[in-house]
């Protein structure tokens, strides 16, 4: 087996560097496009029930292979997967940057979500397994989280930049630059360990069911949006995730060589986790789609300044995410820390529902964002980190897929529910209030945004109770104050023992 030399500390922060880079691409391209949709719409001439198709075709893809690209990781390599990913995702770019079709952009949307599946799994699954020394893993998962929940927020900012200072289809080839640094990073700075040991086998079967109900799900949900909650397309595939999710856990139980073993999940602190993670994607794609509404429908912001708008938001948000894991989470655990999180993700949204159309940036815009940053911050990093600690390494990168998937499921249930629940609002509130005027049109808007607040509150209140029931206690089982250390002699700058 090739011996290599240890992971020095220096190493390890680039390699967090490369990482995060590769997490932020990733993260940042489910929005990042929004804002130049009117302007492809534009260029390439297709409609408005296909426009909705350049963002759902990333975020089935994405979705879909979450499972699938984790488990890939585990079994190819992390570097060798990292490196595929980074590649496929700036060639996906360039070729939807360079489209002269709408078709062709799809499919390129398709095809960067389905890098993304390999890479947002693997980054995570990287970070897992490079820091394993508690205070250095605290730190890490502070900046990683953070990116995690601050990436929708920049792309909405760089968006704006992209579209206004060059095109729309700058928001594309931007990942071309962002790939291209991170993989001369991940080049030099990830080692490539030999594997020791069997190398264990593919579920295809339980590939097959999983990606089938992931991807049932995600376009269930989707479809919701464009086409209602009536629409036998919507309930149909809705249904048809239902069966083939409960078959693949049917299946996970006798599998040979489990795609996703149970144990990973019914673990109580990382099943809670998971969820944690589901219900603030749901909340954080939420905020970022209607704030963006209001800001710029209602206070008549150019797409630049609705995205500078949330700046304040992403400070506290990294701010939040640092003192989190580096002072409270190693003192009070994710079972204070997380529902604490909800909590002011609750108060945020429901100071939101105070907004009208003479409200004032500074004073009435800007501090709930800054208290929602601050309640990301605090749920984001503990439940990323406890979701994937004390995983057997052979699994991290499942284990990390699993993380991701409940993101992207949390953020299509919640965009599609809370946008249903808001176009519901104003319906009725214009069927209430004839003759329609340009007024009644704003405050019908105004309606449905508050609709949409209040119904994320509850999304967060519910967190806060499902979270503080199921974390354990600090010191009931593994914590994140009491990581496993490095075995005694062991060099605490040394790569992980298990090889990928």
């Amino acid at each position: 087996m090739t011996s290599h030399p240890p992971a020095t500390a220096g190493r390890r922060w680039i390699t967090l560097a490369v990482v995060g880079l590769a997490q932020l691409m990733v993260v940042l391209d489910a929005t990042v496009v929004n804002i130049a949709l009117p302007s492809a719409q534009a260029d390439l001439g297709f409609t408005d029930g296909q426009r909705q198709w350049v963002i759902t075709a990333y975020s089935l893809a994405f979705g879909s292979l979450l499972l699938l690209g984790g488990r890939i990781s585990d079994l190819v390599g992390r570097k060798r997967t990292f490196i595929i990913g980074l590649v496929g995702f700036a060639i996906a770019s360039a070729l939807g940057g360079a489209a002269g079709t709408y078709e062709l952009l799809v499919a390129a949307r398709a095809m960067q979500g389905a890098f993304a599946a390999l890479l947002a799994p693997t980054a995570l699954a990287v970070l897992t397994t490079t820091f394993v020394i508690p205070k250095e893993r605290a730190r890490a998962f502070g900046v990683f989280g953070a990116i995690a929940g601050a990436g929708g927020a920049i792309g909405l900012l760089l968006g704006g930049i992209l579209t206004e200072a060059f095109n729309w289809r700058w928001n594309l080839y931007i990942n071309v630059f962002i790939a291209a640094a991170a993989l001369i990073g991940a080049l030099i700075y990830i080692p490539f360990m030999a594997r020791t040991g069997p190398r264990p086998k593919l579920d295809v079967p339980g590939t097959l069911l999983v990606s089938g109900g992931l991807f049932g799900l995600v376009f269930g949900f989707s479809n919701a949006e464009t086409d209602g909650w009536d629409s036998p397309l919507t309930w149909g595939m809705l249904s048809a995730a239902v069966i083939l999710l409960a078959a693949f856990v049917l299946w996970q139980l006798r599998a040979k060589h489990p795609l996703l073993p149970l144990t990973i999940v019914l673990d109580r602190n990382r099943g809670a986790a998971f969820l944690s993670v589901m219900i603030a994607g749901a909340g954080m794609f939420g905020i970022f789609l209607f704030v963006t509404y209001y800001l710029q429908l209602t206070l008549g912001y150019s797409p630049i300044q609705a995205g500078l708008a949330f700046l304040p938001m992403i400070g506290m948000l990294v701010l939040a995410a640092q003192l989190g894991t580096n002072i409270f989470v190693p003192r009070f655990g994710p079972k204070v820390l997380v529902p604490s999180g909800m909590v002011l993700g609750a108060i945020g949204m429901i100071w939101l529902t105070f907004l009208d159309a003479t409200s004032a940036y500074a004073a009435n815009v800007m501090p709930p964002l800054m208290v929602i940053g601050a309640a990301m911050g605090t749920i984001m990093p503990a439940s990323m980190q406890t979701a994937t600690l004390g995983v057997d390494r052979e699994f991290a990168g499942v284990a990390s897929a699993t993380v991701n998937t409940s993101q992207q499921v949390g953020g299509s249930i919640g965009t599609a529910l809370l946008n249903t629940l808001a176009a519901t609002a104003a319906a009725d509130y214009l069927a209430s209030h004839t003759p329609v005027t340009p007024e009644v049109g704003l405050d019908a808007a105004l309606a449905s945004y508050a609709t949409a607040y209040w119904w994320g509150a509850a999304f967060f209140a519910a967190g806060a109770v499902m979270s503080a029931l199921l974390f354990r206690r600090r010191g009931s089982g593994v914590s994140l104050a009491h990581s496993p250390q490095p075995a005694a002699g062991a060099d605490a700058d040394a790569p992980p023992v298990i090889a990928h």
